[in-house]
């Protein structure tokens, strides 16, 4: 189920950030615009649970470098075969995942801070210089002068079916940015940067999506998908001792993934490297508020953070839905 939670944490950067930062511009009277990629669903069938208010961290995640794995405490006397047995029976079962058919999410997304266009010109004031050290240097001055407040959080709902198809809607400002994936090709309309018309995904985009919207994740049947999983070792998340998987699969793409050491649930998975200011950085998504869904356990609270970057973004479930009527044409490029 973490390949969509990793996945999302991308579309973040190509359809929602985009939305805060260009209305708040745009209202600024700002002349640029950044370019940037995460549906309207039905109700559940077969299940649903609301969420009251999510509980927050005391402490903003970072995203570090991964360790070296010879750095790691030694998980002796333990398989990455029963980690993995572990982890799926925590998380609900094989069997229940694997009769799940379909899937929706109702929640609320960070997209970024109000002032953003104020911040952008302190960035571009501080940034005179090209150098990548001194460029480095304006970015954290930026973010020190940032006034303490709650980022501009907007509702959203991602539909999910299989095979790997996925719709996602999110609201602001009156306007509703769409993105649709059937499983081999996708399409995109972002009314907020006055693109009313739906564009196809680019190869990167695409490249990144297939196989990415399974609804179970790649440890489920991992040997079946030519996926080899490699325990690396015992690593602290949040203070608690998970186990360090490395996923090597079937493409030769590489992902690691944090198992908690008692509850066998994902607590931390790293996600797609984002370019940012230049630089390729590391993108983790932290997993929290694991609530069960009919038997299926499902994280309520997904933080990610970025190598170097002090803000981060959280999606809070408020509701999950099992197994509900979802027709093919929602996944598919619309008319007009």
């Amino acid at each position: 189920m973490f390949s969509k939670m990793r996945l999302l944490s991308t579309v973040l950067v190509s359809l929602c950030l985009p939305a805060v930062v260009v209305a708040a511009d745009l209202k600024a009277g700002a002349a640029t615009a950044p370019t940037g990629q995460p549906a309207s669903a039905g109700q559940s069938a077969a299940a649903s649970q609301t969420a009251p208010a999510a509980r927050t961290a005391a402490a903003s995640p970072s995203a570090p470098p991964i360790k070296p794995a010879k750095d790691l405490k030694p998980a002796a006397g333990v398989t990455a075969a029963q980690v993995v047995e572990k982890h799926i029976a925590a998380r609900g079962g094989l069997q229940a995942w694997q009769s799940l058919k379909s899937m929706a999410w109702n929640g609320k997304m960070d997209v970024g801070f109000g002032d953003s266009a104020a911040r952008s010109a302190r960035y571009v004031s501080n940034s005179s210089m090209h150098k990548p050290r001194q460029q480095r240097a304006a970015m954290e001055k930026t973010q020190d002068q940032q006034p303490t407040e709650k980022q501009v959080q907007v509702p959203f709902v991602l539909d999910m079916k299989r095979p790997d198809k996925s719709r996602i809607e999110l609201e602001f400002d009156g306007k509703t940015a769409v993105q649709v994936f059937d499983g081999k090709n996708g399409w995109m309309k972002r009314p907020y940067l006055n693109r009313d018309t739906w564009e196809p995904f680019s190869a990167e985009q695409t490249k990144s999506s297939v196989g990415k919207w399974d609804l179970e994740g790649p440890l489920v049947d991992y040997a079946a998908k030519g996926t080899k999983v490699d325990l690396e070792g015992i690593e602290a998340v949040e203070g608690k001792d998970a186990y360090r998987l490395k996923l090597t699969m079937k493409s030769g793409e590489v992902q690691h993934v944090w198992i908690d050491a008692q509850s066998y649930l994902d607590v931390k998975v790293e996600g797609i490297p984002r370019r940012m200011d230049g630089i390729m950085r590391t993108v983790w998504v932290y997993h929290r508020d694991f609530r069960s869904v009919q038997g299926l356990m499902v994280p309520f609270v997904l933080e990610t953070a970025v190598d170097g970057f002090r803000d981060t973004h959280r999606m809070v479930l408020e509701k999950v839905g099992l197994n509900p009527k979802l027709d093919d044409a929602l996944f598919i490029k619309p008319q007009g």
